[in-house]
């Protein structure tokens, strides 16, 4: 298996998968209302929605540089404001993460393995995720899934005690 091929399966594994440190994604999200997705249950500390919101700006930012796009922020910004708290709005943020799980999957399929090893952007510019190659990129896509899913875990358990 390639490269590619590999980190295709670990979104997967992170996004709906079985993934090695514990509940994927949409496990995670499973069974949080969108009251309690806007609720800031830990002081200072970013919503279950906020958290959404930001992977799925990072998830779009990262398939439109693998889709060929000059790195920026993403378009919503890094942290997006909430919308209005409804049940549907909670829904269409859901869908807009697996959205931009599977605009990330697309962009991967038809990427090839030797553009791994290209820069992206000129300079590393933490904030930007630039100076990385683009596997350290997805790699780091990765990681910033993990965190944030843990993240979710544990406002989740907040929100139900």
């Amino acid at each position: 298996m390639n490269k590619v091929a590999e980190l295709i399966e670990e979104f997967g594994r992170i996004y709906s998968g079985d993934p090695w440190y514990g509940p994927s994604m949409r496990e995670v999200l499973t069974g949080i209302s969108a009251a309690e997705a806007a609720v800031h249950p830990l002081p200072a500390a970013h919503s279950v929605w906020d958290l959404v919101l930001h992977m799925t700006g990072w998830t779009e930012e990262v398939a439109r540089r693998v889709e060929g796009g000059e790195p920026s922020l993403p378009q919503a910004g890094d942290w997006p404001a909430l919308p209005v708290v409804s049940a549907a709005t909670w829904d269409a943020a859901l869908a807009g993460l697996e959205s931009a799980h599977e605009r990330l999957l697309r962009a991967l399929e038809g990427f090839p393995e030797e553009r791994l090893s290209e820069m992206v952007g000129d300079a590393r510019d933490l904030p930007l995720g630039t100076g990385v190659s683009f596997e350290g990129m997805l790699r780091g896509l990765v990681q910033h899934h993990a965190y944030h899913t843990g993240q979710i875990a544990l406002l989740k358990k907040a929100l139900k005690e």
